[in-house]
């Protein structure tokens, strides 16, 4: 069986986290990643306090293993975010979007691991003079929020430049990629796309359909005038956006136009408004399985891969 050190740090079977995305990750995806042996995290985007107090309870109720709480840090409600996950006691929280380092002590104190997504170095070694536990170093291949630096790119340097656990991100989704990650020097992966099209991922069928059909070049990045660059699948709020960037169109343009399209996506299924944030890994999810399908055909064949590797060496 694969181990390595951040499965002791989180008490997880497998070194594999399921990304908290907003309006995709509920308790019902996280609560069923944690039971096969991952690490389940439920994504609060703009959740309201008292409903991701629901999400939370609802997760302790369908799982007894760990699980964690992805935050937003500009929120101008952050604060009543975090004392609600302090006061509801989760196991991780994964964080990003803003500096971690202010409420670290305070996570730690409530005996809560804090883990951030890094995009950068500088980040990352920022993260960890704070007291951070683990890292998330996500490449911009990954859906939704993304940086400037590739996964093949980010992880080996953040690898080298801290002394605490790393988590690849962007672009995985099979044991390929999990064993890639491990070679870069990774301690566990993190997938988002790939959680996307389960059985237990409540959002609308045409998102997991889209996922499904994309093919390799079908995962677009948009809004990179705002400094926040999202990538998404192909459709015609995706068009829009880049005509808006072509027109070199007001900042209050891109805000407006991407007002609640990602509900439309997750909730309503509008293929033609709707933001499916996802990963360029989505041209090779090709079908729709369960959770513990996903988890355990990946470490079973991570494990085969490995241990075919030693043909490549000669004496």
């Amino acid at each position: 069986m694969i181990k390595t050190p951040i499965c002791d740090k989180i008490g997880i079977k497998y070194p594999i986290f399921q990304g908290g995305m907003a309006w995709a990750s509920d308790y019902a995806l996280a609560s069923a990643v944690s039971n096969v042996g991952g690490l389940g995290i439920i994504g609060a985007g703009q959740m309201p306090p008292e409903l991701l107090v629901r999400e939370i309870r609802k997760a302790k109720d369908n799982t007894d293993k760990p699980f964690g709480v992805n935050i937003i840090l500009y929120l101008t409600y952050i604060d009543e975010l975090v004392d609600a996950i302090i006061h509801e006691g989760v196991s991780v929280v994964t964080t990003g979007a803003g500096n971690a380092g202010t409420y670290i002590k305070k996570f730690h104190d409530a005996n809560i691991k804090v883990i951030p997504v890094v995009p950068s170095t500088a980040l990352a070694k920022r993260m960890e003079r704070a007291g951070a536990d683990a890292l998330i170093a996500e490449g911009m291949e990954s859906g939704g929020h993304i940086g400037e630096l590739t996964t093949m790119v980010i992880v080996p340097q953040v690898v080298n430049s801290v002394n605490i656990p790393v988590i690849a991100a962007g672009g995985i989704a099979d044991y390929r990629g999990f064993v890639a990650a491990l070679c870069l020097g990774a301690s566990g992966i993190q997938m988002g796309t790939r959680f996307l099209a389960t059985k237990e991922c409540h959002i609308h069928q045409n998102w997991k359909d889209m996922v499904i059909k994309a093919s390799d070049r079908d995962a677009v990045v948009t809004g990179r005038p705002t400094g926040h660059p999202v990538r998404v699948l192909k459709n015609r709020l995706a068009k829009m956006f880049l005509e808006l960037e072509s027109k070199c169109s007001p900042l209050a343009e891109y805000e407006k136009l991407g007002m609640g399209s990602l509900k439309a996506a997750s909730i309503d299924g509008n293929i033609e408004t709707g933001s499916f944030m996802s990963g360029q890994i989505a041209g090779m999810i090709r079908e729709e399985k369960t959770v513990k399908e996903v988890i355990e055909e990946i470490v079973s064949d991570a494990e085969d891969l490995i241990g075919d590797m030693s043909k490549f060496i000669k004496g």
